[in-house]
């Protein structure tokens, strides 16, 4: 019997199109929640879109529309990206301007009240629209966010309520010491305790005055204040599995593994975790950190011209293309490049002359020298492929494939078995079978990574047919 496995993105920010980073996480996501279920595992994979926030709220304003009409009008773009990414069927989608997620948000608010955790203060920040956090001075480059270098910083001075972080300083400590592969890769884990360890954790500010940014989840008991975006934003994570009503939902899931770009270990791997502790709830299972994509070697920006569309990579090479490079040639953990000349060479390469090469070689010896399908293995993995996937090394996965399209590749140049099949051919026939079961093995593998091209291997083996067009045609 399988397990149960919850798995979810980050929201993002419905600001602006969606771009190749956030394309990398979801498509990262569905793979290891196909690959769970591939093990006969019950599987929850959750997106969605984070919806409010000061930088909502002037994006909404230059476009002079009404914040809830912006929202939603870039709420189904994000939405719309499941087809073309080829995202699993029962994908859940949540946004933050839902009402359910509204009223969980009000919830968890009063639960951390009631655990003393909310006060209110006077302060005085720099602030950082962009990554809609505050910035203390160790965080600037020449006065400037590193995320976001190109924007000013506003410097924010009001009363707002505040989360006492500083009062589960020790708790998080033993979190992660309880826990050493809490955050993945186990180096992003080390620089958060060190960080605590050398400066200490400070309490933050979750409300904005009203009066200055309206577009948030009202505070519970004053009308004055709306909540700060990123506790409003992470409470997604278990309202989007029907807390705090459904407590069965909720149990059944929880806890979750999430997904999240590098420049959020902080809100991930501490705040939410503190969080989630005021509120008297367990912590998250684990957190997978990415790194950034950049074009040409350089971060992708809309004044260099660089930003990436996945979806025109689709238009031009089809979902799996787009598939296959996402899990082959990007790092799971680092930063990695994109270009299309790469792209196209990693097409070319590993999928036209690669899997789709080799599965017309060896389907068309079987088809004209076996008179009956394969009996192939139900689930044979090879242990390198397990192991990949049992650290989210989803790239080491793929080029698990890689190695066995290359060995079955080299078992055809070096036997040729379509010459030995006339001169001996019970030991031909004998070589082929073994080549469609590798085939089969690889189909299997190619699953999480490229189920449409797993079912089409699968289903051509079965029948014991080669393809009658190629798999994968360019557009």
């Amino acid at each position: 019997m399988g397990k149960r496995f919850y798995i979810t993105t980050t929201l993002p920010y419905v600001n602006a199109d969606p771009h190749i980073g956030f394309a990398f996480e979801l498509v990262s996501a569905d793979i290891i929640a196909r690959y769970r279920k591939l093990l006969g595992d019950d599987v929850f994979l959750n997106t969605g879109t984070d919806e409010h926030g000061q930088k909502i709220w002037q994006k909404a304003q230059e476009e002079k529309k009404d914040p809830q009409s912006y929202v939603d009008e870039y709420a189904a773009k994000f939405r719309e990206l499941a087809g073309p990414l080829g995202l699993s069927a029962d994908i859940r989608f949540i946004r933050t301007t839902d009402s359910h997620h509204i009223e969980a948000a009000k919830e968890f608010w009063r639960r951390c009240e009631k655990s003393g955790d909310i006060y209110k203060k006077q302060y005085r920040i720099k602030y950082c629209v962009g990554c809609e956090l505050e910035k203390t001075e160790s965080e600037l480059v020449d006065g400037r966010c590193i995320v976001h270098p190109n924007m000013e910083l506003q410097t924010i001075e009001e009363e707002n309520y505040f989360f006492k972080l500083s009062k589960y300083q020790d708790a998080l400590l033993t979190l992660y010491d309880w826990q050493p592969d809490f955050v993945i890769p186990t180096f992003r884990l080390n620089e958060i305790r060190s960080l605590i360890r050398e400066k200490g954790l400070e309490d933050f500010s979750i409300s904005r005055l009203k009066s200055k940014m309206p577009w948030g989840v009202p505070v519970p008991g004053d009308e004055h204040h709306v909540m700060y975006v990123w506790f409003d934003a992470l409470v997604s994570y278990i309202s989007t599995i029907g807390w705090p009503e459904d407590i069965t939902g909720f149990e059944k899931w929880w806890p979750v593994v999430q997904y999240a770009g590098k420049d959020q270990v902080r809100q991930q791997a501490v705040m939410w975790q503190a969080m989630l502790m005021s509120a008297k709830l367990p912590p998250t299972k684990q957190i997978i950190i990415h790194g950034f994509i950049t074009s040409g070697g350089q971060k992708m920006s809309k004044s260099l011209g660089n930003v990436i569309d996945p979806l025109a990579f689709v238009k031009g090479f089809g979902t799996e293309a787009l598939r296959w490079y996402i899990a082959r040639h990007l790092h799971p953990f680092e930063d990695s490049d994109f270009t299309a000349k790469k792209f196209e060479e990693a097409y070319n390469a590993d999928l036209a002359n690669g899997m789709g090469n080799l599965t017309s070689r060896i389907m068309k010896m079987s088809a004209e020298h076996l008179s009956e399908p394969t009996l192939v293995p139900s689930q044979t993995f090879p242990k390198g492929f397990l192991l990949a996937f049992g650290s989210f090394n989803i790239q080491a996965a793929a080029a698990a494939i890689t190695e066995a399209v290359a060995v079955l590749d080299r078992r055809i140049q070096e036997i040729q078995p379509f010459k030995l099949v006339k001169s001996e051919p019970e030991k031909g026939r004998k070589v082929i079978r073994e080549l469609v079961v590798g085939l089969y093995t690889i189909a299997r593998m190619l699953n999480p990574i490229l189920p449409q091209t797993s079912e089409t291997i699968t289903k051509l083996v079965k029948e014991n047919k080669m393809p009658t067009a190629p798999l994968f045609p360019r557009k």
